[in-house]
């Protein structure tokens, strides 16, 4: 078994925090993994990227090469553009809805959609109004991630374990808020992806 992630959006969108949620549970879960992050001018909205290989035997190299990736999850739907050459053939891709225009000449959003939707397996989440109406809105990333969940190979239960340990230090009230937005996210996509 080998699971390659390519995690992207923009500085502050929360997408390093995602990737180590899945980091803690694929380790916790027995697994082996590789991370690689590219932080971008995340301090300007710049481009930030994660890739997560996780496997049952030891992994060589921590790149996922382009055409290769089974899962892309995405905070903005333009960064997912972006990254669709990484994706294999079949594979799944996880986006927010909601953009985050901080360049000029951003596309039309009608042609962004048209094109994930052109996908045989996207999944386009409003994660940004679900986390919005839960009055937690900091916890978008963490809907994206629920979203995202049943494509990845640890269970539900690890990556709410995980939740734990990534925002224990926040306090009880932040890792229950997170893990609600976990299980609303996951609703989504869980009948979809079965």
């Amino acid at each position: 078994m080998k699971t390659d992630v390519v995690l992207a959006g923009v500085g502050g969108q929360g997408v390093l925090s995602i990737a180590a949620i899945i980091a803690v549970a694929a380790v916790d879960s027995g697994l082996h993994l590789k991370q690689t992050e590219v932080h971008g001018m995340s301090q300007r909205g710049g481009a930030v990227q994660s890739h997560l290989r996780m496997a049952d035997r030891p992994i060589h190299s921590d790149l996922i090469a382009d055409g290769t990736a089974d899962l892309l999850i995405s905070m903005e739907p333009m960064e997912a553009l972006r990254y669709l050459p990484s994706l294999a053939a079949g594979g799944a891709v996880v986006t927010e809805r909601a953009p985050l225009v901080n360049i000029p000449d951003y596309p039309p959003l009608d042609a962004v959609y048209a094109a994930l939707e052109a996908l045989p397996r996207v999944w386009i989440v409003d994660a940004e109004a679900i986390a919005r109406d839960m009055r937690a809105s900091r916890a978008a990333n963490v809907v994206l991630l629920g979203a995202a969940s049943p494509f990845l190979p640890v269970a539900a239960g690890a990556l709410e374990a995980a939740i734990g340990v990534v925002f224990g230090r926040k306090g009880e009230a932040v890792v229950e808020q997170n893990i609600a937005a976990f299980r609303r996210g996951r609703a989504v996509t869980a009948a979809a992806s079965d």
